[in-house]
């Protein structure tokens, strides 16, 4: 469809209209857009998460079977490292094939620090 009237300031850029409507344009161009991310999605949603916290259950679980050691010797760790600092949060994490504890610290001069211990020998992992 042409169109004919000369009126509008746009009359140049919009002489001919498109030959297929906008919506159905756009919902294919999402469809294809969308389906690789759907589908790599749904294949990642089979596997477990390799970095996903414990609840309290496990946690307990993991410390009386000796998988972890408690967390009160994991912030020693961490403490000896970072003295004179404060405990914010602590969870423990799967980290691959093993558990490490997830340690958020309030250091003395306001600056939060996190580090990680290692939930089977109580070693401090990495910090920053």
């Amino acid at each position: 469809m042409i169109l004919t009237e000369n009126r509008s300031p746009f009359f140049g850029i919009m002489r001919y209209l498109p030959s297929m409507p906008v919506l159905p344009r756009l919902t294919a161009i999402l469809l294809l857009g969308l389906l690789p991310g759907l589908a790599a999605g749904a294949a990642h949603a089979a596997d477990p998460p390799r970095h996903a916290c414990l609840s309290k259950a496990e946690q307990r679980a993991a410390v009386a079977s000796h998988r972890a050691v408690s967390l009160a010797q994991a912030v020693k760790a961490a403490k000896a490292h970072y003295r004179r600092s404060e405990l914010l949060r602590a969870r423990l994490c799967r980290q691959g094939e093993g558990l490490a504890y997830e340690l958020t610290l309030l250091g003395h001069k306001g600056k939060v620090k996190r580090a990680a211990v290692d939930a089977e020998n109580g070693r401090l992992i990495r910090f920053r």
